[in-house]
Parts: structure tokens; C-alpha cells; sequence
């Protein structure tokens, strides 16, 4: 497929197995780009890359672990000659715990998933592809909770503020190469994960799911939440060319729950 908004690009999805990710890469293949998908639950992600169709293909890969986030680019080298688009979209968000129970265990592995992860995989793809073709696009994933703050959620917020930092000295970097870095910053997306968070919250509530739903999205301007779909979007847009000029930025996809500015 020549006409594609992602014509004869190639992008790496991590976190591909569930939620965004396999969105991301029924819609990347849609708009003509080949697509390797990786997470740690293979054949989950095997399954992601067979309904995004011709062009995708999928590994298992921890992307904490630096020889498999080495293998998960040598995999794209090979199999499709370089990358354009790095996605870092893998994330967890640990377990609830106020800071007084805070462990280090649940803080370290929420920083390696959702930090750390993202640092690896960039370097890889950077050091290994864009450098040398003088283009590329690192699209980092963040999440309002960093701007806001989460009550028990002090590794999250944590992890996930700091992408947002660390988007703007990337851009820094690589800029002068023709690359360029931007985060995405959801809300809520209207995932199973989001919905199974406002169960369980209604429950400690005792309130029904309905009710606690439009209580949580009272604030936010369109009183709405974004699906995978409006994020998918938004991230086709910044690892087009249509965003050539866009770099360093962290840009809210929420329903206007965080307003910028």
C-alpha cells in the first residue's frame, strides 16, 4: 500500500499485546507501514499482529531487559531494513499503595516498565537506525496522573511525569539529526483497564458503575473519555510527516480534563 499517511515506514509498537497497542498497529498497517509488535505476552501480541494484518509481525520482549530490547530492533533491522517510528507505549501501573506503604519493589518495577523501557528502547533505535538516516520519530506515552497527581499512585505519577522531561532533552538531542521525540498524555482511556479501576473504586465507594463514571468525568470539559482510538490518532499524526515540525512536546488527548497553557 503506496497511499498510506505511513507509506513505506517502519514503526515498533512495545506494550502491543493489549489495550492501545494493538489499535496502534491495526491503524499504523491501515496507513501503509510495516509494524513490529512486542510485548512480554507472546501470544497475545502474536494474535495483535495477525488482525493488524499483512505487514505486521510480533516477538516476545521484555522491554526492561537490554539484550531483548537489542533483539527486538535487531528483529526490525532485519525484517524490514530500518525504523522510523519508535512507540513506547509500555506501561503498568503498579499496585495502589499510599506512600506510607510505598515498597520498593512496586516503585522500582513501575519506574523500569514505564521509564526505563522507554530510555532502552529509544537509544536502540536511535543508535542503531535514525542517527545514520537523519529521520525518525519517538513517540513516548505519558498519562494526565503526571500532571495532576493520583492519591496512592506516587510511583506512577512519578514514572510517568518524567517522560515528559526526559521527551524534551531527547528532542534536544536528536533534533539537529532531523529526529524528533513528542509524548502523548491520555487521561482515562476507555480500555478494560480503565473500566475494571472504575469498578473497583465504585465498589469501595458503594456506588454503582454509572454513577462514579459521570462523577469522574464531571471535570473534564467534554465529559467524555478517549478511546484507544482517539489516542491511535493522534499518535498516526505525530509519526507522520504531517507533524514535521512538532518535536519536544507533550500533547493532552483527554476530553479537555487537562488544559494546558
Amino acid at each position: 500500500m503506496s497511499h498510506g499517511r505511513l507509506a513505506g515506514k517502519v514503526a515498533i509498537i512495545t506494550g502491543a499485546s493489549t489495550g492501545l497497542g494493538p489499535v496502534m498497529a491495526r491503524m499504523f498497517v491501515r496507513e501503509g507501514a510495516r509494524v513490529l509488535l512486542a510485548a512480554r505476552r507472546e501470544e497475545l501480541v502474536q494474535q495483535a499482529a495477525l488482525d493488524a494484518g499483512e505487514g505486521a509481525i510480533a516477538m516476545r520482549a521484555d522491554v526492561t531487559d537490554e539484550d531483548d530490547v537489542a533483539a527486538m530492533v535487531t528483529r526490525a533491522i532485519d525484517e524490514f531494513g530500518y525504523v522510523d517510528v519508535m512507540c513506547n507505549n509500555a506501561a503498568a501501573p503498579g499496585e495502589d499503595l499510599y506512600i506510607w506503604e510505598q515498597t520498593l519493589e512496586n516503585w522500582n518495577s513501575t519506574i523500569a516498565i514505564d521509564v526505563t523501557a522507554a530510555m532502552l528502547c529509544t537509544r536502540e533505535v536511535v543508535k542503531r537506525s535514525m542517527l545514520e538516516r537523519r529521520s525518525g520519530v519517538i513517540l513516548n506515552f505519558s498519562s494526565t496522573a503526571g500532571y495532576q497527581g493520583v492519591p496512592r499512585k506516587t510511583h506512577y505519577v512519578t514514572a510517568k511525569a518524567s517522560l515528559r522531561a526526559f521527551t524534551k532533552a531527547v528532542a534536544l538531542e536528536v533534533g539537529e539529526y532531523g529526529i524528533r521525540c513528542n509524548c502523548i498524555v491520555p487521561g482515562g482511556i476507555d480500555t478494560e483497564l480503565w473500566r475494571n479501576w472504575v469498578r473497583r473504586t465504585a465498589a469501595e465507594r458503594n456506588v454503582d458503575y454509572e454513577t462514579h463514571r459521570a462523577h469522574i468525568l464531571k471535570g473534564v470539559a467534554l465529559r467524555d473519555i478517549s478511546t484507544a482510538e482517539d489516542i491511535a490518532n493522534t499518535a498516526l499524526f505525530l509519526a507522520s510527516d504531517e507533524s514535521r515540525t512538532i518535536t519536544g512536546q507533550s500533547i493532552p488527548v483527554d476530553a479537555g480534563g487537562f488544559m494546558q497553557g
